[in-house]
């Protein structure tokens, strides 16, 4: 439809449903996905694009563009042979089970615990490396708990009735996996309610979405000895040497309440139940890289969670398997192709022109003292731009050697290549960071800002109608891409983002005041989400808050953009907006993403901001009356 087909009256009761209620309607979402739309059309004509280009790299019409691209041909060949896959069947796996299995003791597991790392095998632990909050220049060393079977702790509540469904749904998956594994039924059914008994131990004592989206509370330094000291039974600092060469002084501890847990969770009385949980854990990560048949079944506790009714076929999941190994060279390959330089100028300008709106906004601020305005715009000023696809891509990937089928398989090649990732993150421990290196590829449809880096970044993929088009005007272009862009720079003030500085340190740049009132108006923007109904339940505003201020300021100041242009129509602007944020999913997915996602959902990101803003009501003449109306004190502006 076009954006003047839209009736005033029906944009006055329910905004989203007028311009996207026709094609609700219609759209369908297919048998392997959990949602569709706006976000999943791109992704899906971005598929299509790049399996055909690598079927002609796999028959021989194209030719591989560097060493990169050769040894990614490999791995695709590999992925696709899926009859070499059925006659491996599940022995690629079993070496890694048996590993497991050989565990006596603690003892004997601190022998060998570095190597069991570089195996990609579970522990009750994870370390990595990542930049230091405090001294973002150089990586640092950080301790977190253990992942659960299920997506949050809040599924293990007894009033949770969303848990009480999925663990068993978990199991018996996980049963015939061990079956299918060579496990008899009996034993199969013993390692699961073992591991699960393991696993419930382990969920009280780690954070929940919501407590993880206070990126700021994951910063708590302690010497490396100390944390050493709360484990009985396992040996952390030869651990790390193994992994980092060196005893480090220092550790970040993500996650402290679940180290001062620890061993009430791992100790001679639990050992069994730990030993099944690693088994558990290691079928279930392995399931993709085996036969259809164990890809189909590894596939059914997250169909069942996100209301897919099939899994992708085996073409396609060959397809993410290979190019998501290679994710950073297929990125490269694909921005090279299908964006161009002159979309790639384009995009970087109005990326320049909306800092310059914040920059304004920020010095006309009627609340900020003169020197926190200072330092925000010198943070805004220290803002790095990443557009379309990186200068360089990370290094590590010309070390992917893969062996053809006659000399290896799938499995291992995977394998060896996860060892490698792994090496690789280890020994940038106390190395500067590079923050030339993307954490998406170019194919990817989504955009990020990094706190620790001060970075925003848009991946090529994204750079498309309807967020963006030099066929589009540029107050369309301004309600989608403008509105993508302002929003990652809001995060950089944000609840999260506001905490560090132009360097990318958790460093407070606020007078006390000033930061007192930004936390009342984040509480306002809490409040404006929290308890809104949706799919049967409600929507949590102290898990979404940072990505709410991050929408409405960008939306603010996407706008403020689009009024600078000598087209600019706001009708356009809105519509486009709500363009962008349609979304067809199905009711378990939706309720999924209530539970662990930090984005409200996009049929409220849609409707809710808009309400924010004075020039919704004088665009579409809504009135009190009207269902679209919010009264002036409750409308909530930050930035």
């Amino acid at each position: 439809m076009k954006n003047s087909e839209f009736k005033d009256s029906e944009i006055k009761d329910n905004f989203y449903k007028a311009v996207n209620g026709e094609w609700i309607k219609n759209a369908t979402i297919p048998n392997d996905h959990s949602s569709t739309g706006g976000f999943m059309d791109l992704v899906d004509n971005i598929d299509k694009t790049l399996m055909n280009d690598f079927d002609a790299l796999k028959s021989g019409k194209m030719k591989p563009q560097n060493d990169d691209m050769v040894e990614f041909k490999k791995l695709y060949d590999l992925a696709t042979d899926f009859d070499k896959r059925e006659s491996d069947g599940a022995k690629p796996i079993q070496p890694l089970l048996k590993k497991i299995e050989n565990i006596q003791s603690f003892d004997d597991l601190n022998k060998k615990l570095s190597d069991w790392t570089l195996d990609g095998l579970p522990l009750p632990f994870n370390f990595g490396i990542e930049a230091d909050m405090k001294n973002a220049k150089y990586n640092a060393l950080y301790a977190s708990g253990a992942g659960t079977f299920l997506p949050d702790k809040t599924y293990y509540d007894k009033e949770n009735p969303a848990g009480a469904k999925l663990m068993p749904v978990f199991k018996k998956m996980s049963q015939k996996l061990l079956v299918m594994a060579g496990y008899k039924d009996a034993q199969a059914k013993n390692i699961v309610d073992s591991a699960e008994q393991f696993d419930r131990l382990i969920a009280p004592n780690v954070k929940s979405a919501e407590e993880s989206a206070d990126f700021t509370k994951m910063y708590n330094p302690m010497s490396f000895d100390d944390l050493a000291a709360k484990s009985n039974k396992f040996d952390l600092i030869t651990y790390i040497k193994g992994l980092i060469g060196q005893e480090p002084n220092q550790v970040i501890v993500s996650e402290p309440e679940y180290f001062e847990a620890f061993n009430k969770i791992v100790n001679d009385d639990t050992f069994a139940m730990m030993k099944n949980w690693m088994l558990v854990k290691t079928i279930n990560g392995s399931t993709s890289i085996l036969t259809e048949e164990f890809r189909q079944v590894g596939g059914e506790f997250s169909r069942t969670l996100s209301g897919k009714k099939e899994a992708v076929k085996k073409e396609k999941a060959a397809y993410y398997l290979a190019a998501g190994t290679f994710d950073q060279v297929i990125g490269d390959y694909y921005g090279h192709k299908y964006f161009g330089e002159k979309a790639k100028q384009d995009v970087h300008d109005m990326v320049v022109k909306m800092i310059n709106v914040y920059e304004k906004r920020l010095s006309n601020n009627d609340w900020l003292s003169e020197d926190t305005k200072k330092m925000a715009i010198k943070k805004l000023n220290a803002l790095s731009i990443h557009v379309g696809f990186p200068d360089k891509i990370d290094p590590l990937f010309n070390q992917f050697k893969v062996t053809g089928k006659e000399d290896g398989n799938l499995f291992t090649n995977i394998h060896n290549i996860g060892k490698l990732v792994i090496k690789d993150e280890f020994s940038k421990w106390n190395q500067p960071v590079d923050k030339s290196l993307w954490d998406m590829s170019a194919n990817t449809v989504n955009a990020y800002y990094s706190p620790l880096e001060n970075v925003i970044v848009f991946p090529a993929a994204i750079l498309q109608a309807p967020f963006y088009s030099l066929k589009q005007s540029s107050s369309e272009n301004f309600g989608g891409i403008g509105a993508v862009i302002a929003h990652e720079i809001s995060h950089a003030f944000d609840n999260n983002g506001c905490q560090f500085d132009e360097d990318g340190n958790l460093n407070n740049w606020w007078t006390k005041e000033d930061h007192k009132h930004f936390d009342t108006l984040a509480q306002s923007m809490i409040k404006e989400f929290d308890g809104m109904p949706f799919a049967g339940q409600k929507v949590n505003g102290k898990l979404t808050v940072s990505e709410n201020i991050a929408d409405a300021g960008g939306l603010s100041c996407a706008e403020e953009a689009a009024k600078g242009e000598e087209d600019c129509n706001l009708r356009d602007f809105f519509i486009n907006w709500a363009k962008i944020w349609r979304t067809k999913s199905t009711e378990q997915f939706k309720q999924l993403l209530l539970s662990i996602d930090v984005h409200a959902p996009s049929e409220l990101r849609a409707q809710v901001q808009v309400k924010n803003l004075d020039d919704f009501y004088t665009t579409f003449d809504v009135k009190p009356d009207d269902g679209m109306y919010m009264k002036p004190a409750d409308r909530v502006n930050i930035w």
